[in-house]
């Protein structure tokens, strides 16, 4: 089981590895549309709407990157009066019972959104660029990481982080 737990935290950390790296040019191309739009006069929407799938795309890693780093904003002033043993069965528990069940519902709960955009290859309404499919996948992609790591989180070794 430590083998599983450790490959998964090992996938998970390269996933999470690449996609930092999509901030760069996410930055870049939203830099870029006021130029192409005012200087170039084209691809400022091109630009516009790739820059979206690959926010897209960047947020959805970030949210499970924030837990593994532990920075997410929290309102802890209680839990650090717990002991380290009473925060560890607390953070089990809501992966448990939070983290699990929402992420499960949102991947089944949005397939046949995420699918039906998947299987039209779901274009972007206003500019008809192609992508938009790629905003939804996103979403599986988020439940997807939060998921995992809500299963390494609640089977990992007792006293390990």
């Amino acid at each position: 089981m430590n083998g599983l737990v450790s490959g998964l935290d090992r996938l998970v950390a390269a996933i999470l590895s690449g996609g930092r790296w999509l901030l760069l040019p996410v930055v870049a191309l939203l830099f870029l549309q006021w130029p192409l739009r005012d200087l170039v006069r084209n691809y400022s929407r091109e630009a516009n709407d790739l820059g979206q799938w690959l926010f897209a795309l960047y947020v959805a890693m970030a949210f499970t990157a924030a837990t593994r780093a532990h920075t997410h904003l929290s309102a802890d002033t209680v839990a650090r009066m717990y002991s380290e043993r009473t925060r560890a069965r607390l953070a089990r528990a809501g992966a448990l019972l939070g983290l699990v069940p929402w992420a499960l519902f949102v991947i089944f709960g949005g397939a046949s959104l995420v699918l039906s955009s998947l299987g039209v290859l779901e274009k972007f309404a206003d500019t008809s660029n192609p992508g938009y499919f790629i905003i939804k996948l996103a979403v599986w992609v988020l439940a997807g990481l939060i998921l995992l790591q809500a299963i390494i989180d609640i089977a990992r070794p007792r006293g390990s982080a």
